[in-house]
């Protein structure tokens, strides 16, 4: 790692005036130490945010509201957002390890980088780290992306994305010119290849905010079932008893970003979700464009649509 210096605000607005020229933003780290330590980051400073007390609060009285700061593990086995905001509870009880959950954060998991080995090496003259090439496209791309594939084939990994785009959630942002809203959808809608957000240098991500009133489900696939990135993800939100009347479904970890099928939420519309589960998942699959290794991607995602929507509370 290289030098660098240190700053542990008390408020958002304080740890907000600290950012810019270097400066990097740290919640539980686990994220960042390990691109310190691949020097694919060298803050000039580093903001630890872990003192900011009113970025760790968790309500789910009507919609729910979370902190940034709040860990994967409070979210988990808030009764509140078990109950009412299934998809989001369970993404983050599926995350990583209990020792990460207890440490990794909100914030952290929504604004995580890709795993992709390429992007991870600094030998490998990756796009996304300002090379000419994405190295995935032709070499071992068993883990990338089977959908939006050109011109970077990384994946976005956060286990909450899929849950909170899902359940039409919401990301409040703290910049210098104050405080905004975007929709979770919104957060990942970048174009540069370079970035995953829309998040600003100077800006960090201070809580979500989550719709009341949806069913919903999430479901996982892993190689391993402990401390491991997901193959794929699903999250499904509905409303309606019965038959469904509005739907939701966002696949992550098979594009660049989280991966709304509006087809398959067309084909769930008017049907029972266990009854419609093949037809739904078939819908969910059908723009898939799998590179030279991931092919199999396709067959658990499908697989895993049907899961999730048998799996609705």
């Amino acid at each position: 790692m290289n030098r660098f210096e240190y700053a542990s605000p008390k408020t958002a607005a304080e740890a907000v005036g600290l950012l810019g020229e270097g400066a990097v933003a740290k919640a539980g780290g686990t994220d960042l130490v390990a691109r310190m330590k691949d020097r694919l980051t060298s803050p000039a400073k580093l903001i630890n945010l872990l003192n900011v007390k009113d970025l760790r609060t968790i309500t789910s009285e009507g919609a729910l509201k979370a902190g940034a700061l709040v860990t994967l593990a409070e979210l988990a086995a808030d009764a509140g957002a078990k109950k009412g905001f299934a998809a989001l509870a369970t993404a983050a009880g599926e995350a990583a390890t209990p020792q990460i959950r207890n440490v990794a954060t909100v914030g952290g998991n929504l604004c995580q980088r890709p795993r992709c080995w390429y992007y991870r090496n600094e030998e490998f003259d990756c796009l996304k780290r300002g090379g000419k090439t994405c190295p995935a496209q032709e070499g071992e791309n068993q883990y990338h992306a089977i959908f939006a594939t050109t011109p970077c084939c990384a994946v976005q990994t956060s286990n909450l994305a899929p849950a909170l785009i899902a359940l039409d959630g919401k990301i409040t942002i703290r910049g210098k010119g104050g405080e905004r809203a975007v929709t979770a959808a919104e957060f990942y809608a970048v174009d540069d290849v370079k970035r995953e957000t829309i998040l600003a240098e100077n800006e960090i991500v201070t809580g979500i905010e989550a719709a009341a009133g949806w069913r919903s489900a999430y479901y996982e696939v892993r190689e391993r079932q402990s401390f491991d990135w997901p193959l794929v993800s699903v999250a499904v939100a509905v409303k309606g008893d019965g038959k469904v009347t509005e739907a939701r479904i966002v696949i992550g970890a098979v594009a660049p970003k989280p991966w709304r099928v509006e087809a398959a939420e067309k084909a769930l519309v008017g049907a029972s979700p266990k009854e419609a589960a093949e037809k739904v998942a078939a819908a969910a699959v059908a723009g898939a464009k799998p590179l030279s290794k991931n092919g199999y991607k396709v067959t658990i995602a499908k697989a895993a649509v049907m899961r999730a929507l048998n799996a609705l509370v």
